[in-house]
């Protein structure tokens, strides 16, 4: 019982990652810089500190919050540098668990 409800909530957070990256795939290739700016503070963050991912979710707390970006292309660098993270960290959540001894 244990191991169907802990692989229920990853499924959850795969699921729901999957939409946070395809939300911001789809408003950086239409190039909306405020849809980006509220993904990145809300939407990222808020699934990061649901995975425990606080280092992630500090990424998307900076990219809006500390030192402004001068140009929109610096301000995209940044964007595409955290998508690049969420992926990396969904690969990892595809992985199959070895250590689960299930």
């Amino acid at each position: 019982m244990l191991h169907r409800n802990m692989a229920a909530g990853t499924d959850r957070l795969q699921l729901s990652l999957d939409d946070v990256l395809g939300d911001l795939q789809r408003a950086r290739g239409n190039g909306d810089l405020g849809r980006l700016a509220l993904l990145a503070f809300c939407e990222v963050r808020r699934w990061a500190r649901q995975a425990g991912e606080a280092e992630l979710a500090q990424h998307s707390l900076a990219l809006i919050t500390e030192n402004p970006q001068a140009t929109r292309a610096e301000f995209l660098r940044r964007v595409d540098q955290l998508i690049d993270e969420l992926q990396g960290v969904r690969a990892r959540l595809l992985q199959p668990h070895e250590s689960s001894g299930f």
